[in-house]
């Protein structure tokens, strides 16, 4: 029998354990590592790799647009945000396109370094 692997059962934990603000930073950052893992993949010309990641990537983006409440203005910009992303990703795998990789990195690092701006703006005001 095998044994579990507690660093895999800390993580499955944390998920179920975390905030909806928390859960939305940890795709933020799972996305990040995905386009990080796609543009390091291409640099080794690792073809297969980098389309796995951007993948990966593209289908964060897209739980994203899913859940997005487009009664707020915000959901709007954010959607049209989000689809640009995903166009610029699915680009950035049919080239093989690591600039285009690093242009995606860069504003899903802006999206989330913004949100946990605003996480812990709320969490300040709310204690």
């Amino acid at each position: 029998m095998a044994m579990p692997n507690p660093y895999l059962q800390y993580q499955e934990q944390s998920v179920f354990t975390a905030s909806q603000a928390d859960l939305i930073l940890m795709l933020y950052n799972g996305s990040i590592k995905f386009l990080s893992r796609a543009e390091l993949a291409m640099q080794r010309r690792d073809m297969p790799g980098a389309n796995d990641a951007l993948l990966r990537a593209q289908d964060i983006i897209l739980e994203f647009m899913a859940t997005l409440d487009m009664e707020y203005e915000i959901s709007h910009q954010l959607m049209a945000l989000y689809e640009y992303l995903r166009r610029r990703m699915i680009e950035a795998n049919i080239r093989k396109d690591a600039t285009i990789v690093s242009e995606c990195l860069g504003m899903v690092t802006e999206l989330r370094d913004t949100w946990a701006k605003a996480v812990k703006i709320s969490r300040g005001q709310a204690g």
